[in-house]
């Protein structure tokens, strides 16, 4: 106030970006370029009449992976349905993985909000995936004996949220994991230089030859958690929906036992 002192009846609501926001956003922008860039491409007929080049080639060969290996196997014949969102969800996280290993950026994907938010996403497109034989499974498990029900139940339903929760834990803590190592190799130069100027000195080049080994690691890692996210993302997209599949296969095996005998 004019006076100097804070005035504690007004509020004031930081809605300034933060660094991993800004960072956030980088990732996006260079993502929607690439692959705007990708699409005029084939819009030219580049990669249709002829063979794909360059990044194009590169993004050819991530679709068709995350196809292939990862929607296809889950998803059946809803893959293409769910394939738009398994690519946005894969490349989202790979785009962020790889310039969060640059010197002097954030690890967005190391921060626990962002896999928090990521995590609920796809909690949304599970619970919106699901059928009533998928709730029939948790709620009322068929073939089990009533009193083992009181038991099962609770441990299904909290099955429901532990799946997220997973999705969440895992990016986070490989992510932050080898960042932490590689700052704890980097620190134990100073640490021994502290000690004794020429032990530092004599630790450095092995303390650095770790930190590159450790840091090419985590290149393979940034693509791998994207790849596990996405890969658990579908398979629980999958289960959502396949209980009718399901159902009917234990029925057919139920008829054509007494069959056999």
């Amino acid at each position: 106030d004019e006076n100097g002192k804070i005035n504690e009846s007004v509020k004031v609501y930081d809605i300034s970006l933060t660094r991993n926001v800004v960072q956030m956003l980088l990732a996006l922008t260079l993502l929607v370029i690439i692959l705007i860039r990708v699409a005029k491409k084939y819009g030219t007929g580049q990669g249709i009449t002829s063979a794909p080049k360059g990044m194009q080639n590169t993004m050819e060969t991530i679709v068709n992976f995350v196809n292939d290996e990862v929607a296809k196997p889950n998803l059946g014949a809803k893959s293409n349905k769910y394939l738009p969102y398994l690519l946005t969800v894969f490349l989202f996280i790979l785009i962020n993985n790889i310039v969060g290993l640059i010197p002097g950026t954030a690890n967005v994907t190391g921060n626990i909000a962002f896999t928090f938010v990521l995590s609920i996403i796809s909690f949304v497109v599970i619970l919106f995936s699901s059928n009533k034989h998928y709730w029939m499974h948790i709620i009322n498990p068929p073939g089990v004996p009533g009193w083992v029900k009181v038991i099962l139940v609770p441990v299904e339903i909290l099955g429901i949220f532990t799946k997220p929760f997973a999705l969440m834990i895992r990016l986070f803590a490989n992510m932050v994991a080898g960042h932490i190592l590689i700052i704890c190799l980097i620190s134990l130069i100073f640490i021994m230089a502290a000690l004794n100027q020429y032990v530092g000195w004599g630790f450095s080049p092995f303390s650095i030859a770790f930190t590159i080994f450790i840091y090419f690691i985590e290149v393979l890692v940034a693509f791998l958690q994207a790849f596990i996210f996405t890969i658990l993302t579908a398979v629980f997209i999958g289960q959502a929906f396949e209980g009718a599949h399901h159902d009917e296969h234990h029925a057919d095996d139920h008829h054509a036992k007494p069959a056999v005998a």
